[in-house]
């Protein structure tokens, strides 16, 4: 049994559902959850806000915060998470946020990090798990399905 497929077991034997809020993944993430057969059970809605207006918009991300932190920190990425999960109500919420692609190369910014954010909810409040790879964008798909923030849940 992979991880995701672990993970997959998991949320649906614990009636819990998960959500994604990701920027330079383009939905990949997402792609992963419902790969597996029976994903409505734990999935039901995932955010793609690949600009800073998105972000504001769809998530609730406090403009202030892209602006003195900029989109790829901790705090837009948790700001990001809050967002997915109050917009959802489920008990987890995903998300990814980083510089990838050809422009970022050419402009000499790293490829990296992305800000992987875990944020579960309960009565007892939140926990937030903040992990940093170092991949490309064609790269951040296997990785998520291989990512120690798997084993958290």
């Amino acid at each position: 049994m992979t991880k995701l497929e672990y993970i997959a077991k998991e949320l649906t034997a614990r009636r819990q559902t998960i959500t994604t809020a990701e920027s330079c993944t383009g939905g990949l993430l997402a792609a992963e959850l419902t790969s597996i057969a029976g994903s409505s059970a734990y999935f039901q809605r995932g955010f793609i806000t690949y600009s800073n207006q998105s972000k504001t918009q769809m998530l609730t991300v406090n403009a202030n915060t892209i602006r003195h932190y900029g989109a790829v920190s901790e705090e837009t990425a948790r700001e990001m998470a809050l967002g997915a999960l109050v917009a959802t109500r489920n008990d987890y919420a995903l998300s990814i946020t980083g510089v990838a692609g050809p422009m970022a190369a050419r402009k000499n910014r790293p490829l990296a990090p992305y800000g992987l954010v875990l944020r579960p909810s309960s009565a007892f409040g939140q926990k937030c798990t903040v992990l940093k790879a170092t991949a490309t964008k064609f790269a951040i798909k296997p990785y998520n399905t291989h990512s120690p923030f798997w084993n958290i849940i």
